[in-house]
């Protein structure tokens, strides 16, 4: 299952902005099932994700595979890599150009010339969730489900304060990817799970606190396999997700889905907070029945998604 993705061309594209690109470069993996012989399931990646869902490598494989959650021996599943996050080598110069809409109409697009007209399902957590639901906005009889995970329709204020002070440091900092992803991870997570994790102890060989070598680690890690503009490229995204922008109300797009909405919050997420998921529902519910809100209990805030998957298994079943 460790395929490389395969680059289709998407041509003569305009971005809400504006911006004219005579070609982009957009790129997927199929797992599990031949395309066109199993019910589609499309797997939206997050801000350091990818397309490669499945396999020893795959960033959600606890979920995705043979006898698991999403079951690759009764689905074909595909992941459309965000272009320019740096997976295929695709670079964006100007994030600036690009909001999530723009992306989830570059995967319809891409779903045109894979001549794929319905799909059983669209899943994604975070940033995937947030384009999944621009998706069905834009085509809201293209799935059957669809299933936003620690998302939500829109990107609020808090979330757009955090997505300003990504980009502060990553334009200013002498170590942008670095400094920006340990400051990300305090918001992926929350004090009772860093207590639970490290309890003030300290790496002795480093004479520091056990988090801040961590937090070290993890800003490292990234600097190593990311790149500068595509970090910039996909914290845009997720400061733009909004699918009533320019429309007249969240309700009158989202009330045009036809697809089971299957809302899942996390009760400790800082990011997108399950408060803002359960009035998204409350809101819904008078307008379309067949949508539903459930909740994932954990101490590890919006990183559950990646970490919780007996959970999600649980909460996913009926649905697969």
């Amino acid at each position: 299952m460790e395929n490389k993705p395969t680059i289709i061309t998407i041509q003569n594209f305009t971005t809400e902005s504006g911006a004219f690109y005579a070609s982009i470069n957009l790129s997927y993996e199929i797992f599990g099932r031949d395309l066109h012989t199993a019910p589609i399931v499309l797997v939206n990646h997050a801000l350091t994700g990818n397309s490669h869902v499945v396999g020893s490598k795959g960033w959600w494989n606890v979920l995705i595979g043979e006898n698991r959650t999403i079951d690759t021996s009764k689905y074909t599943i595909l992941a459309f890599n965000v272009p320019g996050n740096g997976f295929d080598g695709t670079v964006i110069e100007n994030h600036l150009d690009f909001t999530a809409r723009d992306v989830a109409k570059l995967f319809i697009e891409g779903l045109k010339i894979l001549e794929i007209n319905q799909l059983y399902a669209i899943i994604g957590g975070s940033v995937g969730g947030g384009i999944a639901w621009e998706i069905a906005g834009l085509e809201p009889k293209i799935t059957k489900h669809l299933i936003p995970i620690a998302t939500d329709w829109k990107s609020t204020d808090w979330l757009i304060a955090n997505c300003f002070l990504q980009e502060q440091i990553l334009n200013n900092s002498a170590k942008p990817i670095e400094d920006a992803r340990i400051h990300a991870m305090l918001c992926y997570r929350t004090p009772e799970s860093f207590k639970a994790k490290f309890d003030r102890t300290m790496n002795q060989e480093l004479l520091i606190f056990n988090i801040e070598s961590w937090l070290q680690h993890h800003g490292q890690k990234l600097q190593k396999r990311f790149q500068l503009s595509a970090y910039k490229l996909m914290n845009q995204l997720l400061k733009t997700i909004d699918i009533a922008r320019g429309r007249e109300s969240f309700v009158e797009v989202a009330s045009q889905i036809e697809a089971d909405i299957h809302i899942i919050g996390i009760n400790s997420d800082l990011f997108f907070t399950v408060k803002e998921n359960k009035e998204t529902y409350e809101t819904l519910k008078k307008y379309k029945k067949n949508v539903t809100f459930q909740e994932i209990d954990s101490i590890h805030g919006h990183d559950a998604f990646l970490i919780e998957y007996k959970q999600l298994d649980s909460l996913l079943k009926g649905v697969f």
